[in-house]
């Protein structure tokens, strides 16, 4: 079966996210992963933060998994919340902080994620949603136009 993220696909969204990285001049670690959480391309920034390159690809996970921006289960994993704890259940293979997002189709089914890392929490949404905008306007065959 094929991935819903080609590979093209994948490292426009990369590009995308050095691009961010570089104009807010923060150099980020990149992962970019399919619906099923596999990875189809990551870049490490030269000078980025080396626990970043985890961090970024669990991130992409987390938003697949959740199918949701990890930024929005902030709330849901509070102490009191439903999800509380919930990172701790999947041997810290989930990151329940900003930084992931969900790639969709224009259907609305799941491509993938991308998971930003080495900046703040705020910076590294930032970057990984310019990598989601960058999906959409490839997938629509207007790349280069605006999304």
């Amino acid at each position: 079966m094929p991935r819903n993220i080609t590979l093209k696909q994948a490292e426009a969204v990369v590009e995308a996210c050095k691009a961010e990285a570089v104009a807010i001049g923060q150099p980020m670690n990149i992962a970019v992963v399919d619906d099923g959480a596999n990875l189809v391309a990551f870049a490490a920034m030269d000078d980025t933060k080396l626990i970043g390159a985890d961090i970024s690809q669990r991130k992409a996970l987390t938003a697949v998994y959740f199918q949701m921006d990890t930024k929005d289960l902030v709330p849901l994993v509070q102490p009191g919340a439903a999800l509380y704890g919930i990172e701790a259940t999947t041997g810290g293979r989930l990151v329940v902080f900003g930084g992931g997002v969900l790639l969709r189709r224009p259907d609305g089914t799941i491509a993938g994620g991308v998971g930003v890392s080495a900046g703040t929490v705020d910076e590294d949404h930032r970057v990984a949603d310019a990598g989601r905008k960058a999906f959409e306007t490839e997938r629509a065959g207007r790349v280069g136009e605006p999304a």
